[in-house]
């Protein structure tokens, strides 16, 4: 079965930092690529980052490029998302999903969250900015 579990939310001041962490089991790490979105309230879904464990490539959106930085640990199957400089506007419930780089790549570019092909949303974990 595949699982993503999702951890490392909270409550941080605007400009502080979190570290997201994504377990995966269940499927080939390096087969898939894996993504982080995020669903702010009254919002739709939306890819922020995704990763190509097997060869490290990784893409991000506009709106978080340079603050946010996405990394795997393909001995551990998990991936991270280290989030600096953060804004009110990255409230969010924030989940991870794996899925063909190409799909994760596309959502990202667009802004899109799609439902992922391997497996289903996690229960995602909230963090929340405050000003």
């Amino acid at each position: 079965e595949v699982q993503l579990v999702e951890s490392g939310g909270g409550l941080v001041q605007a400009g502080g930092s979190l570290r997201l962490s994504c377990v995966t089991s269940g499927f080939s790490f390096e087969d898939y690529g894996i993504g982080w979105f995020r669903q702010a309230p009254g919002k739709e879904r939306e890819g922020v980052s995704c990763i190509s464990p097997a060869d490290g490539s990784t893409y991000y959106a506009n709106t978080v490029k340079g603050r946010f930085t996405i990394s795997s640990d393909n001995a551990k199957n998990t991936v991270y998302l280290q989030m600096d400089g953060l804004k009110p506007e990255d409230t969010a419930i924030y989940y991870c999903a794996a899925d063909h780089l190409v799909s994760l790549k596309f959502d990202v570019v667009h802004g899109l969250g799609r439902s992922p092909t391997a497996g289903s949303w996690g229960q995602g974990t909230q963090v929340t900015v405050s000003s």
